[in-house]
């Protein structure tokens, strides 16, 4: 580790030179001067080599695809994931059974590819069990389709590799989005050698869903919407291919998630403010914005009936709409808050040593309040631009919603981090303007964004190993605690809602089928759940008293209360160690 931290710190002070000696237009160079002429002049032909940017653009890329695909099935894929591989394989959870202990090859059915499974058959089921539109799952459908299956089970890490792609893809995209915005070859680098080592960017680069085609479509459509307010500050004509691009790519961007409706949203309230400062709503490109408008609202509309039939949706999203009471109103202003941070830096403050928490949590408090000061400065001196104040102006409007959303509309946005991608392109942008400012400054300059970048490259490491952005759930943790703790035939029962359960109970079965575990068996109990939590109990009571003792009984997530026959049992005393994503019970039947 301490070599390829020093390769990382030497291969940046080296590419500090060839910055140092190309200029930027665009960009205040107050302290340009500051550049020792000889280093210039001996760097200069260099830089303008036709060569070379694109070779330094691929260079931030392939860090960055390398990061994302290291140790990508180290950790086990949670229920969101799991929602991703079945459905995207055209299978449905439904037919798992219910009510009645099963083996583990029986839950994880869901899992194997079937071969006559098509597109049709993934829109079935996806519009039918959960609240996400298709784009990503066809996508996958056709990608896992390259790999073979693991002991009968989709690949795992054949789908964790495309959102690793495409996050990977996102780095000389947003190199694009830096030059388009600022006309600045330095910002761009700046804002693709961010993104590459982003510990946020990485930890949605991990996991098999659809944040990173998301953001792919949140920069392209932000390089539209960058193109029209340009041309609405010069009162000029936006190019009708500007406008279908930006329908098309809008409609792209609704079809893979529906909360990229915040972005447009949030490029609205910019668009608004805009036509309100200029007094006019009729010159030249506000038609063609219109025209944008109604293409995007049409390409949106269509996914209403879905949206708002699905019988799922409801319960699915339960977790971000639960009452708050005391301290829990502010707790959101946290969340959010410990989202923005990690966009670039974090440290292992997850690690299971006290220690290395501590450690972690005081050098991030004292690199942030190093880096603050600059980051203002940076901002304060790139607002004299407008595409400054038109990015600074989509950012808040983003956060200002997901306020609302929170506050007023009782759907806490701000518990989910990865909802943030409708704004973290963005972002990534405004930190690349922002550090260019403290590149051109004399005391210093270079070093401090070389710093930067190698804390964003320590808190990638971070996110890999674990130890930051941890998975919500640990199967393999849990499986092995079992174990350790049980010598006879295991049950495990959960109450069953919706497929998040399945997907916990299929995280425990999928790491004993890997692990080709020599423990006794295994059987799951996925007991439904209606309004009336005793159902639960009643349908656990009924299954208990068929099955032949001796038998451990795990009662996982089981929020009911405890049925007769279990209490009938030995209640485990033990002080055992807790585990993401699974709280339990144990009991010994004799």
């Amino acid at each position: 580790m301490k070599v390829l931290f020093g390769s990382a710190s030497k291969f940046f002070q080296q590419t500090t030179l060839f910055f140092s000696a190309f200029g930027n237009r665009r960009v205040p160079l107050a302290d340009e001067n500051s550049i020792p002429k000889q280093m210039s002049e001996n760097w200069q032909p260099v830089i303008n080599q036709p060569w070379f940017h694109p070779l330094l653009l691929l260079v931030w890329f392939l860090i960055g695809l390398g990061l994302r695909l290291t140790n990508l099935t180290a950790k086990p894929p949670w229920t969101d994931e799991f929602s991703t591989l079945v459905f995207s394989l055209g299978n449905s959870f439904l037919p798992v059974p219910l009510d009645q202990a099963i083996a583990p090859d029986i839950l994880l059915q869901p899992l194997q590819p079937q071969p006559t499974a098509s597109i049709s058959d993934v829109w079935a089921h996806l519009s039918y069990e959960t609240n996400h539109p298709p784009l990503y799952f066809f996508l996958a459908h056709w990608w896992m389709q390259l790999f073979p299956t693991q002991q009968g089970l989709v690949s795992l890490w054949g789908a964790r590799s495309l959102a690793a792609i495409l996050g990977a893809a996102s780095i000389p995209a947003i190199y694009g989005l830096g030059w388009l915005t600022f006309r600045s070859r330095l910002i761009a680098h700046l804002a693709a050698a961010i993104m590459a080592v982003s510990p946020y960017a990485i930890f949605l680069a991990q996991e098999a869903r659809h944040y990173t085609l998301a953001i792919l479509w949140v920069i392209a459509s932000v390089a539209c919407f960058v193109i029209a307010t340009r041309h609405i500050q010069n009162r000029t004509q936006i190019p009708i291919a500007t406008t279908l691009a930006w329908v098309v790519i809008n409609a792209c961007g609704i079809a893979s998630h529906y909360f990229f409706v915040l972005t447009l949203c949030s490029q609205a309230l910019v668009l608004i403010f805009l036509a309100w400062r200029q007094r006019t709503f009729l010159s030249p490109p506000w038609l063609r914005i219109y025209a944008a408008v109604v293409g995007t609202v049409v390409s949106g509309v269509v996914w209403l009936p879905i949206f708002l039939h699905n019988s799922y949706g409801d319960k699915l999203t339960d977790w971000i709409q639960q009452p708050r009471q005391g301290l829990e109103w502010i707790s959101p202003l946290f969340q959010a808050f410990a989202a923005w941070v990690t966009m670039l830096f974090l440290l292992p403050i997850e690690s299971p040593q006290i220690a290395i928490v501590i450690l972690s949590g005081l050098v991030m408090l004292i690199f942030f309040i190093w880096f603050l000061p600059k980051l203002i400065r940076g901002i304060k001196v790139q607002l004299k631009q407008p595409e400054t104040q038109i990015l600074s102006g989509f950012i808040l409007s983003a956060i200002a919603l997901f306020f609302v959303f929170t506050y007023f509309l009782g759907i806490d946005l701000t518990r989910g981090a990865r909802y943030n991608f409708v704004y973290f392109p963005a972002v990534i942008v405004l930190l690349g303007a922002s550090l260019a400012v403290s590149w051109h400054s004399p005391n210093n300059g270079k070093k401090a964004v070389a710093i930067v970048w190698l804390m964003g490259f320590c808190s990638a490491i971070t996110v890999i190993c674990n130890l930051g952005y941890q998975k919500y759930y640990r199967p393999d943790l849990f499986l092995q605690l079992v174990n350790n703790t049980s010598q006879v035939r295991v049950v495990i029962a959960t109450t069953q809602i919706t497929h998040v359960q399945i997907g916990e109970m299929m995280g425990i079965a999928r790491e004993w089928k890997l692990q080709d575990s020599s423990s006794p068996s295994l059987q799951f109990i996925l007991a439904h759940q209606d309004r009336n939590p005793h159902t639960s109990t009643t349908t656990l009571n009924n299954i208990l008293q068929t099955l032949p003792k001796p038998f451990d009984l795990w009662l996982v997530n089981f929020h009911a209360p405890i049925a007769a026959e279990a209490e009938k049992c030995l209640a485990d005393t033990q002080s055992l160690a807790a585990v993401n994503g699974y709280e339990y019970k144990i009991y010994h039947c004799r």
